[in-house]
């Protein structure tokens, strides 16, 4: 798809129903660093991650990491292999308290489940790793990691043929015309992850026409119970990447309504989780927050 705004990661919206084939060239492996390995950390929320951390200076890294690929590869999304070089990411192996490598730990639901140390086998590392996925699904983390596309990969998929009338819709400012076309997808293929995400982009941004921003704060800051108040409101707050007020005013509507009403809010607060993507550290705060308003 083309770039447009809030067009973000995709999300696994298809629990436990088979996950769409993979397209050619696709991992279940990435590589992390001190910037990136806390959105790496957040995906935990949603499928189990094995850490592996390693150097090329320990002896029989290079095969352990070969199998450890391998065999996320062939687990199809069950969890996402995330690889550090502690080398080049000290403050990862100092938090983690690596005291050597290879070392491979779990992570569920933000929580470390310690794993390995030194090199395996590659029949001992997946019992070890099927543990994980077990424990897991145990506790009720059902999603699936998402196909990483190597950049050589990428560069040479180009464009999704799939979007292909979304992206012309988006494009001209049909953003009314790129959701029906989402829509046809979602037809065809309720689980697909990515036209769910671009409807609810492309949603927003019909919403969005005509808003007149300072009728809207005027209207959100007079009456915190408005729930069609509080909803155009946080829309113009995502639109401008105020993520965090955007979720908590519609919490607070949740908490100040009952009914049809707390249920329009928590709605249009799922589809704004779903607008900026389920990993956003912002959604994931704010995903507690509601269930402590809720319940």
């Amino acid at each position: 798809m083309t770039s447009v705004p809030f067009r973000g990661g995709a999300i696994d919206l298809s629990a436990l129903k088979p996950a769409p084939p993979a397209p050619a060239g696709a991992v279940w492996w990435v590589e992390a660093d001190d910037a990136s390995f806390e959105s790496h950390l957040a995906l935990s929320m949603q499928h189990p991650l094995v850490v592996e951390l390693w150097s090329p200076r320990a002896p029989g890294a290079a095969q352990l990491s070969a199998d450890l690929k391998e065999l996320a590869n062939a687990a199809q999304g069950a969890y996402l292999l995330v690889r550090v070089n502690v080398d080049e990411a000290p403050t990862i192996a100092q938090a983690l308290q690596v005291t050597a490598v290879p070392m491979v730990v779990g992570v569920v639901a933000g929580q470390l489940a310690p794993m390995f140390q030194g090199t395996t086998d590659k029949a001992q590392a997946k019992a070890v790793i099927d543990q994980l996925v077990m424990l897991a699904q145990q506790n009720g983390l059902s999603g699936r990691a998402q196909p990483i596309l190597s950049p050589d990969a990428e560069a040479a998929a180009g464009p999704d043929p799939r979007f292909e009338a979304a992206d012309a819709a988006l494009e001209r400012g049909d953003f009314a015309g790129a959701v029906e076309e989402f829509d046809k997808l979602l037809a065809a293929n309720p689980a697909d992850a990515e036209a769910s995400a671009g409807k609810a982009q492309a949603s927003l941004m019909v919403r969005l026409q005509g808003a007149n921003p300072a009728d809207v704060q005027a209207a959100a800051e007079a009456d915190p119970a408005d729930v069609d108040a509080q909803m155009a409101m946080a829309d113009l707050e995502v639109a401008s990447g105020r993520l965090e007020p955007a979720f908590a005013r519609l919490v607070e509507a949740v908490r100040l309504n009952a009914g049809v009403e707390r249920d329009r809010a928590r709605t249009r607060l799922l589809e704004l989780f779903e607008t900026v993507g389920n990993a956003d550290p912002a959604v994931l705060e704010a995903r507690r927050d509601l269930m402590s308003a809720l319940f």
